[in-house]
């Protein structure tokens, strides 16, 4: 008897000849983790077409066995998949249901066959398709990006299609890294003060960051900084790029 609805697919690198995974039993499970059986690239269902093929086998060949030992690589490793799933997703069209696994963000989205974007619930058209106006703001444990529909995230999220530099990604997650650190370290010490400094230093280089972020998004997005959460430094004046002009308040 044939299945009703469309064949679920995760694509996640391995280190395996195809990326490829479905459920045991070509189920629609919702977990992840019952993705076990690996289909094959040349599987006649696929119909893959040749560079598509080369490039998703090659993707999760690049995959080191134990994981990758720097950011950067992996940031590469998980922009080059998302391109071949997009390419996946958009060939295989309404009959599958193509899911990313993110090993950055160790997450998994869907893979909209039609627009490309990617999408926490399967045809979820009700978001914004990437954060137009964004605010960068430090605050404890939390990504240090802000925009509405979003909520937080990080500067390398893919449905963010941000496209930043990896130099830029390094430093606004090492400046969200420090302020966790920071405000762990007050809540140690108690000691009233002692971080004055780090705190005044760490509002600054947001700032900094915040106006270079506007610079490579360019013209068509508009970022606030918002400052810190934490430290006293809530309560500064708003900023506003727009691509390498700054706003009026």
């Amino acid at each position: 008897m044939p299945l009703e609805g469309p064949r679920h697919l995760l694509v996640q690198a391995r280190s395996e000849p195809s990326p490829l995974y479905e459920s045991y039993g070509h189920g629609t499970h919702e977990d992840i983790e019952t993705f076990t059986g690996n289909v094959p690239l040349d599987e006649p269902a696929l119909g893959l077409p040749e560079d598509l093929a080369h490039a998703l086998h090659s993707w999760s060949r690049s995959r080191p066995a134990g994981g990758f030992p720097s950011r950067p690589d992996l940031r590469r490793h998980v922009k080059q998949g998302l391109v071949a799933a997009r390419r996946l997703a958009a060939h295989l069209g309404p009959s599958w249901a193509v899911r990313y696994w993110d090993e950055r963000h160790r997450t998994s989205k869907w893979v909209c066959w039609g627009c490309e974007r990617l999408h926490w619930e399967r045809d979820s058209h009700g978001t914004p398709p990437h954060p137009v106006n964004l605010t960068v703001e430090g605050e404890f444990q939390f990504g240090p990006l802000r925009s509405d529909g979003f909520g937080d995230f990080f500067p390398d999220d893919p449905s963010a299609a941000l496209n930043l530099s990896d130099s830029l990604v390094t430093a606004l997650y090492g400046w969200a890294d420090e302020i966790n650190t920071t405000l762990n370290l007050a809540i140690r010490d108690r000691v009233e003060g002692k971080y004055d400094d780090t705190w005044q230093r760490l509002f600054h280089e947001g700032r900094d960051l915040a106006r270079q972020l506007a610079h490579e998004l360019g013209p068509s997005r508009t970022v606030t900084y918002k400052g810190l959460a934490h430290g006293g430094l809530a309560a500064m004046t708003y900023v506003a790029w727009r691509g390498d002009r700054e706003l009026p308040g």
